[in-house]
């Protein structure tokens, strides 16, 4: 028979994840730490770059700053923890300490869901509305949507933690992974969780298949205004501004759709391992470079400060 999670506060959890059956830990180890670093290095650039620079000062850049910011984020959510870890080769994490990182990685993983789809929405009001873009993305309207999307996805979280630590945990405190995520907590439950899977998987067709349709839909009717532009010059623009954060939307819901919406049985523990260092770690280090690499104006005012 079970006991109630909450009231085992001062039991520890155990991280089985990463390092557990890898041949060279310590390469392994290296590589987070430079992805770490490089990560670091890159969205802090971003987001000074646009602080600093009065050319950057659109809602795109805003946007993009938010969601250099999440990187932040999450690159200080894991990889400390996975550094002591692989330090002091315990492994353990406090029961408060779970719910602290569950809470802190669901509500990221919805922002940055609801952001994309907003970032979306505005290059699809610049390109196919550019007389109405003053109006439809003025400062009041996309800094409403960011906060927006914080306090949808601070509630959703936070019943959903809630939720999940109130479950009736077996003896065993070992968590299958490198962090506290919420399908990776519920094989330690002693009940019955089909029912709360079920809503879990809703929520999951909220914050990922729907902002995704958005996406596609927005970036249908760019391509279709694009395509009847009749200056190269000007479908070049769009593309390139538009390419970037589509690579970004690719690689974020391609890795968060396979974790959340396939059936179980079509993903291993493994693999919902290497998709979790994928969207948590790697995402966040690439996106900065994706954005600088491909955007003159990040670019420019890069150059800008370097030259000063």
């Amino acid at each position: 028979m079970g006991h109630w999670c909450n009231q085992t506060i001062k039991t520890d959890f155990v991280l089985l994840g990463l390092f557990q059956h890898i041949q060279a830990p310590k390469i392994l180890f290296t590589f987070i730490f430079l992805v770490f670093l490089m990560a670091l290095v890159g969205n802090t650039m971003m987001i000074m770059l646009i602080w600093l620079d009065a050319r950057l000062h659109t809602p795109m850049y805003f946007l993009l700053s938010q969601l250099s910011f999440m990187d932040l984020l999450y690159s200080y959510i894991f990889v400390p923890k996975i550094t002591i870890d692989f330090l002091s080769e315990k492994n353990i994490i406090s029961f408060i300490g779970c719910g602290i990182q569950m809470f802190l990685f669901t509500t990221l993983m919805g922002a940055e869901c609801l952001l994309l789809a907003v970032m979306a929405y505005d290059r699809f009001v610049a390109i196919c509305h550019p007389l109405h873009y003053s109006i439809l993305m003025r400062p009041t309207v996309y800094v409403l949507m960011v906060i927006g999307t914080w306090l949808g996805t601070l509630l959703d979280a936070l019943i959903h933690v809630i939720y999940v630590l109130n479950l009736p945990c077996c003896a065993s405190r070992k968590i299958h992974h490198f962090f506290c995520e919420i399908p990776a907590l519920l094989p330690l439950v002693c009940a019955d969780t089909s029912h709360y899977e079920n809503g879990l998987f809703l929520t999951g067709v909220m914050f990922l298949l729907i902002p995704i349709s958005a996406i596609v839909v927005s970036y249908g009717k760019i391509l279709s205004t694009v395509l009847g532009l009749r200056s190269n010059l000007g479908m070049k623009k769009a593309l390139a501004t538009c390419s970037s954060h589509m690579i970004v939307v690719s690689l974020f819901y391609g890795a968060a759709i396979v974790k959340y919406i396939l059936p179980k049985a079509y993903h291993t523990v493994e693999q919902d391992e290497v998709i979790s260092v994928f969207y948590t770690l790697l995402t966040p280090m690439l996106n900065p470079f994706i954005y600088s690499l491909r955007n003159k104006e990040v670019a420019g005012a890069l150059r800008k400060i370097l030259g000063r």
